[in-house]
């Protein structure tokens, strides 16, 4: 068996193992820092619109922003650990832990979205006692518009360095958005048609919406955890090796994603005449192009070279696409 692990000679075929980028990692802090800093302020804030208020909705959306800050501070350590280097305990590096900060995220909004509806239908029974509405409807929207241009940089910035624990924490301050602007509707509704139940009514629809949302993220963490492949990365990779002209044929590809790392393994087939020193160049080549599908991402490639006259137990064609560990 001969493995072709991916190593470069030349500046065109990067290593496999390089770094995140500096520009990236600092991105990725900035942005971090800027999350719990407002994340602090949005408490602080929503916590005294709510003593002015009285609103279960502006309450609502001040139960969000307790999870949100304890969130956060998982997200901020996930982000720091996912980017701490293999080693002998971890020899895939220490990645996945951004689904586990996911999934955890996700918990913990579903949290919030239940004592949310808690408090919504406690409210609805007892009644609203309300005051200073205008007031509050100021500080909530304030702060709504932070929380707006604050998920979008997150999300944008985690997409851009292959960060999920950004885009998580941006999608769960976009979810804190909406809770504000929800919260801006029906407390101004309350204002101007001085119909009180309404301001639960409103608390209790935003915290389905934030249960949905943690739905959906525990969701995308199961499927990291569970190593469940791209299919439009899948695709472009089978489409490079079924146009490129230095291999004979290919099989046993499979790939896997965990954060900004791409893990890709395959066997490639080559004229059996061919030297060892010809095959290793023209694998680097096909790795070269592989690598540049995934332009944001390290990329870790595996490649065992072949004879395109080598034979396959039960039968399994060149260009199969199976679970290598499951053929000899």
């Amino acid at each position: 068996m001969l493995l072709h692990a991916g190593h470069a000679h030349d500046p065109e075929t990067p290593l496999a193992e390089h770094e995140t980028s500096p520009e990236a990692e600092r991105a990725q802090v900035w942005a971090m820092r800027a999350s719990l800093a407002v994340a602090v302020v949005m408490l602080v804030g929503k916590i005294w619109a709510y003593v002015l208020t009285g609103s279960t909705a502006i309450l609502s959306d001040a139960l969000e922003s307790v999870i949100h800050l304890a969130a956060t501070a998982v997200a901020g350590f996930s982000l720091w650990y996912a980017r701490q280097p293999a080693d002998r305990k971890h020899p895939y590096g220490h990645g996945k832990i951004a689904y586990f900060s996911s999934g955890a995220e996700g918990a913990l909004i579903m949290v919030a979205g239940l004592a949310i509806a808690w408090e919504a239908v406690g409210a609805l029974i007892a009644g609203p006692e309300l005051s200073n509405l205008g007031a509050g409807l100021l500080i909530t929207g304030v702060l709504g518009a932070i929380n707006l241009v604050l998920g979008l940089y997150l999300i944008r910035t985690g997409k851009r360095t292959n960060a999920l624990v950004l885009v998580a924490n941006g999608h769960h301050v976009l979810t804190d958005m909406w809770t504000s602007l929800g919260v801006l509707v029906g407390v101004a509704l309350v204002l101007v048609t001085d119909i009180e139940w309404l301001d639960p009514l409103v608390a209790l629809a935003m915290g389905l919406n934030i249960l949905w949302t943690s739905a959906r993220l525990m969701r995308e963490s199961a499927r990291g955890l569970m190593d469940t492949a791209d299919e439009a990365e899948t695709a472009r990779v089978l489409d490079l090796l079924a146009a490129s002209g230095e291999i004979d044929g290919y099989h046993h590809v499979r790939h896997r994603r965990v954060n900004d790392r791409v893990f890709l393994e395959q066997h490639l087939l080559f004229d059996d005449d061919l030297s060892l020193e010809e095959a290793h160049r023209r694998a680097s080549t096909v790795e070269a192009r592989q690598r540049a599908l995934f332009p944001e991402s390290r990329v870790q490639i595996t490649s065992h070279l072949e004879p395109a006259s080598h034979e396959h137990a039960d039968g399994v064609p060149h260009d199969a696409v199976v679970d290598g560990l499951a053929q000899d």
